[in-house]
């Protein structure tokens, strides 16, 4: 993952970054992203995104795909839409999915589950960037020398399936050695926080949570209010959903009768097998059970998309004229 100089003044790579109004990726979602949440980011100027494995009936992703690209091209600067594609070889439709986007040829693909090393080559071959989610600066090295042009960072307090690195030191750990596009996820809320982001050396912010509470969202009404109504400290940690340490909503796990407690980390964690048997079955992950991030502290409503991406606008631009108010005090 050695520094390329080159890299840097990559207008190539990076001539996709000009196309958004905001530093910032609406992060994909499991259940929750579906096409009426990413053609409303992308009008409104921020990346959209979706993970490929929602559409689960056979033909519904060209149909997503089609249907993103018309709506979108109704609106001239609207940003990218940049699907996310799980490389993990358990994905049934990794080939099938695959060949569909190289066929709509989306700017990138994100890709998440593992090393993205057998798509690099096809994607790239079709000009679509390929930008890969991590969580230590090992698997960046890996993601990196199989060809990624982007880095999504996972830090601790993303929601979903999370990474357990500070983002301060796994940011700077990672710019010092790769050059392409970084996104920073984990614990962003407001345009302050997204500034920040670029502050540390990142391109990109990358919100999940935020965007579950809002009305374009496929998130159940209970769920968008249990975020608005949550603090970071209502956030649960476990591994035993899916063997990945993942951020719970933890009174969601209340609502289904579940002991937080008996969530944890580790190999003896708690199974949700053992729920099977109980009247009614175990509640369905995800579908259920709901995750969210340590940035729900910084949910208060539940707007439109166009609304929020206004606000986080007015938000970064207020903090960064904050910031060059403080950097000309700065003695030098």
């Amino acid at each position: 993952m050695a520094a390329d100089p080159q890299a840097s003044a990559d207008t190539g790579t990076r001539a996709i970054l000009r196309r958004a109004r905001l530093p910032l990726v609406a992060a994909p979602m499991l259940l929750v992203s579906g096409p009426e949440l990413v053609i409303a980011a992308c009008r409104a100027g921020v990346f959209g995104s979706f993970p490929t494995a929602n559409c689960r009936e056979e033909g519904r992703l060209d149909e997503w795909l089609r249907r993103i690209g018309e709506e979108c091209a109704e609106t001239p600067d609207a940003a990218p839409c940049v699907p996310n594609l799980i490389v993990h070889r358990s994905n049934p439709r990794l080939r099938q999915d695959l060949e569909v986007i190289i066929r709509h040829r989306p700017a990138a693909v994100i890709t998440s589950v593992g090393s993205p090393a057998a798509v690099a080559p096809a994607l790239r071959d079709a000009g679509i960037q390929v930008w890969c989610d991590v969580a230590t600066v090992h698997h960046a090295q890996r993601a990196a020398d199989a060809g990624a042009d982007g880095l999504i960072l996972l830090t601790a307090g993303a929601g979903g399936q999370t990474g357990n690195a500070n983002p301060f030191a796994f940011v700077r750990a990672v710019r010092e050695r790769f050059d392409g596009i970084i996104a920073l996820s984990g614990g962003q809320a407001d345009g302050a926080a997204l500034l920040a982001a670029q502050a540390l050396g990142c391109d990109l912010g990358y919100m999940g949570t935020r965007f579950i509470a809002t009305r374009e969202a496929r998130a159940e009404a209970r769920y968008k209010d249990l975020i608005v109504e949550s603090e970071l400290d209502d956030i649960h940690l476990t591994n035993a959903l899916s063997g990945l340490e993942t951020n719970l909503l933890r009174r969601s796990l209340l609502a289904q009768g579940l002991d937080p407690a008996e969530f944890g980390i580790g190999p003896k964690r708690f199974s949700m097998t053992a729920l099977e048997g109980r009247e009614g079955g175990a509640p369905k992950r995800w579908r259920d059970i709901w995750s969210a991030g340590h940035s729900v502290s910084g949910v208060r409503d539940v707007p439109s998309v166009a609304e929020l991406v206004d606000r986080l606008a007015r938000e970064y631009g207020e903090a960064a004229e904050a910031m060059l108010a403080l950097a000309s005090g700065v003695r030098r």
